[in-house]
């Protein structure tokens, strides 16, 4: 009984979020639930981490986690999760789709429980997050991890249940893939705690940190800018 009631609630939240019929909200939906679209915040973050450490160990360490902690999400959910739970998308369960809003023809392929999207982005922005040791930057990434999953229960593509579980997974894997790279990064480096109005206690200057801000707010007006051509195109 609780287990169906549990079912119903997270199938009327999703109707919540699903769809719009706003044909702008449509398709900025979909420019920001692409990869493509934040390949220059993944430039950025590599960037900065090339810029604010000293030795390639260092670096090397730095990236190595970040890669391994997407990795190994990606894995859990894609390669075992998915094909284990075998849960259908809402917009192609062959008896929910037909309540369900798409944009355009989008029917996700694969299985549905649970979110990449949500466990990939989380990762990145924990991960992130505690290596930077920015609150701005903390603040930004999360908010752009669940705008993302926002798109996914817009697009019909997730249940909240998946979305939920995702974060939680992206999480717990950031944290600690974090504490596993700081135990490696303490064996080629000092333990330095900077204290400076330059600089984070991890030692990341606070203008890098704009940059990435900056590209986060210019990637925003892209999506915007990018659902408006397409708009005038339908």
């Amino acid at each position: 009984m609780m287990f169906n009631t549990m079912l119903l609630t997270d199938l009327d939240i999703l109707h919540f979020f699903n769809g719009s019929n706003n044909i702008l909200i449509d398709q900025l939906a979909l420019v920001l639930t692409s990869g493509l679209t934040w390949i220059p915040l993944y430039l950025t973050l590599f960037y900065i981490v090339i810029r604010n450490n000293e030795t390639m160990a260092q670096i090397a360490l730095a990236v190595m986690g970040a890669l391994v902690c997407v990795a190994l999400t990606e894995a859990i959910t894609d390669g075992i999760v998915k094909p284990l739970v075998a849960r259908w998308r809402p917009n192609n369960d062959p008896v929910l789709k037909y309540t369900i809003q798409v944009v355009g023809s989008l029917r996700g392929k694969g299985y549905s429980f649970f979110s990449a999207h949500a466990a990939n982005t989380m990762v990145i922005a924990v991960f992130f997050s505690l290596l930077i040791r920015s609150k701005r930057l903390a603040i930004a990434l999360v908010a752009w991890s669940l705008i993302n999953c926002w798109t996914r229960l817009y697009l019909g593509m997730h249940y909240p249940s998946d979305i939920l579980c995702g974060l939680l997974l992206g999480t717990v894997i950031a944290v600690v893939g974090y504490l596993l790279y700081l135990r490696l990064y303490y064996r080629v480096s000092p333990r330095i705690t900077y204290v400076s109005n330059q600089y984070t206690r991890t030692g990341y200057d606070h203008d890098d940190i704009d940059i990435v801000l900056c590209i986060l707010a210019f990637t925003f007006v892209y999506a915007v800018l990018k659902a408006l051509i397409m708009t005038c195109y339908i």
